[in-house]
């Protein structure tokens, strides 16, 4: 979870604040420009174990962007972009690129890191309310050749994912594409039945999730086609969740604690009850985990026939 569209931008800002106890191990860990979950393969979980998830986070900033199939020249908003990793692999790759947050705190890290790259922009703005223009660029119906969402749509509510998708048709030039990939429920079950304590919820500022199937929906009812729909869900979910139970499980007991310290000084700075509370938030998302899923939709501006938008909406392609 990288950033977001959201107008509350001071109630977010605690979810990515180094001030925040599980932000803090997670800086310690690695976590700098992204801040995504990361894509991990079976063989490759002990490397994460030990070098921490860096390595893994970049290869999911990857495969998402991947599927913009973006090219040199093009024009590409990227909603919700946090400190503005993915704005500048977009620029580096040749597209000119818009990154907005909602967070002037992570804007302002995005211009320091990215700001003087060619082609990257910075602005900070609401994804599911963009105003006329941002870093003199204008947003105009029809403007854009491609949207990118890692990871930061869950923040914006029911009401405001409509918003967003409505916002990033209008944008699109036709054919056009958005490419959103987020955290979703398997269920119509409210997340609060599963997170009573609102650990996981208050971490990261978000008051429900998105049932999975209802995202192509709501993507039609705004003209996009369903293109192609993938579900990452073991490779960044399940074996994000397998390494957290690790860690939770070693930072449980005081020679666990001291290892974890060994490995990553800087968690010497945490006492008794910030590593509790740590590992209390680990089991809470543990918990939310069982019903979540984490897919990647891709979009398009072109209204195909409704049997193949049918088609589009029920097709559901494995991890490849």
């Amino acid at each position: 979870s990288r950033g977001c569209g959201m107008d509350d931008s001071g109630n977010l800002a605690g979810a990515y604040s180094d001030d925040s106890v599980l932000f803090r191990v997670l800086r310690h860990l690695g976590w700098d420009d992204l801040a995504d979950i990361g894509y991990f393969t079976l063989p490759t979980l002990p490397v994460a174990a030990l070098a921490g998830p860096v390595f893994f986070q970049r290869r999911l900033a990857r495969r998402s962007l991947a599927l913009l199939d973006a090219r040199p020249g093009q024009l590409v908003l990227d909603a919700g972009c946090g400190r503005g990793d993915t704005t500048a692999r977009l620029g580096a790759a040749g597209c000119r690129a818009l990154g907005v947050d909602v967070q002037p705190s992570q804007i302002d890290r995005a211009r320091r890191r990215f700001g003087s790259r060619s082609g990257v922009r910075f602005a900070v703005a609401d994804a599911r309310a963009l105003p006329r223009q941002a870093a003199d660029i204008p947003l105009s119906d029809g403007s854009f050749d491609r949207v990118h969402c890692l990871e930061a749509a869950f923040h914006f509510g029911h009401e405001g994912r409509t918003s967003f998708l409505s916002e990033s048709f209008r944008l699109l030039r036709p054919g056009g594409r958005l490419v959103l990939v987020d955290v979703v429920s398997r269920t119509e079950q409210p997340i609060g039945t599963l997170d009573p304590n609102g650990l996981v919820r208050d971490t990261w500022r978000f008051d429900d999730i998105e049932p999975y199937e209802r995202y192509p929906l709501m993507a039609s009812a705004a003209g996009f086609t369903t293109h192609r729909i993938l579900d990452w869900t073991t490779p960044v979910l399940h074996r994000a969740a397998q390494l957290s139970a690790l860690f939770a499980g070693t930072a449980s007991t005081r020679a666990g604690r001291q290892a974890l310290c060994v490995r990553w000084p800087g968690l010497r700075e945490l006492d008794a009850r910030e590593w509790d509370e740590v590992i209390a938030i680990v089991r809470a998302h543990q918990m939310i985990g069982r019903v979540t899923r984490y897919m990647a939709y891709v979009f398009d501006s072109t209204r195909g026939s409704a049997v193949a938008v049918e088609a589009g909406k029920r097709r559901i392609i494995g991890q490849a």
